[in-house]
């Protein structure tokens, strides 16, 4: 009897947290799981010809106690033997739940957001060029903090953003598409 009621409250445990776990997530009119980046979202350097923009994202289902986010975009199939960093904004008021296209380079990012150098050496949004002939995954992350502000500024590297947003994460969300030329 008792091993049932052990099994039974795992079991619950389980589906109720799955449940939970499910609630926080991204999405974008601008680009979809699994698909192929527009040129809209690519850079206009090294090779590629894009608008170079940041794309809309919108968010639900954040913990109740959040208290700021953080949103990243980052492509972990750059033969740099550390992935690149393409977008780092963080500070981002909990009761914002959206950035419009092109929210990066222009004067649509919410008060008090912060964003911070990218591998590209600037403090915006860097669209997708991966190497001719390659298929890269480009991972656009919303994180819920429990914190209201990131003790940080734009001079901050993205791996410093990201040892504090995972100190300070409560849930992430995640869109994935993917870009080759």
């Amino acid at each position: 009897m008792f091993k049932k009621v052990v099994i039974s409250v795992i079991a619950i445990s389980l589906i109720s947290g799955s449940a939970l776990a499910g609630d926080f997530k991204v999405t974008s009119t601008d680009i979809q799981e699994g698909t192929q980046l527009s040129s809209t979202h690519v850079f206009n350097s090294f090779g590629c010809k894009g608008k170079n923009q940041s794309p809309q994202l919108s968010w639900s289902g954040a913990p109740e106690d959040t208290k700021s986010f953080v949103v990243t975009a980052y492509d972990p199939d750059a033969p740099t033997g550390s992935g690149w960093w393409h977008w780092v904004a963080f500070n981002i008021p909990s009761d914002v739940s959206s950035l419009p296209t092109n929210a990066s380079t222009s004067d649509k990012m919410p008060k008090g957001a912060v964003q911070s150098k990218t591998d590209f050496g600037f403090e915006h949004f860097g669209g997708a060029c991966p190497p001719a002939g390659e298929v890269h995954r480009y991972q656009f992350t919303v994180y819920a903090l429990d914190v209201e502000k990131l003790d940080l500024d734009k001079s901050a590297s993205p791996a410093l953003v990201g040892f504090m947003t995972n100190s300070h994460s409560l849930d992430s969300a995640k869109l994935t598409a993917v870009y080759t030329r």
